[in-house]
């Protein structure tokens, strides 16, 4: 594990957050397509854009860059998570 714990509470933090306002970014993807599929995976990037945002934020704050290893880690994280998110963009409306 490269993170530092606390980033990794953050990001686990945000993925909550984005998941409990799933039906929100359901509604701002709904407006860019129709077809039901492409929402769920529109929804599934618009989350998964706020929270690698947040995280670059983090190191921008401390006027430092991720490293790959950082992003890679950002990335088993995330994958760990888009059934959660998923679940929860399917059951919004």
């Amino acid at each position: 594990m490269i993170l530092h714990p606390s980033i990794i509470d953050f990001i686990e933090n945000l993925i909550n957050y984005y998941i409990s306002e799933a039906s929100s970014y359901k509604q701002i993807a709904q407006i860019y397509t129709d077809d039901e599929k492409d929402i769920t995976a529109t929804t599934l990037g618009i989350i998964i854009g706020c929270v690698y945002s947040g995280f670059l934020q983090t190191y921008k704050n401390q006027r430092q860059n991720p490293s790959l290893e950082d992003t890679q880690e950002f990335n088993d994280i995330m994958k760990h998570r888009a059934a959660d998110i998923r679940k929860a963009i399917l059951a919004s409306k």
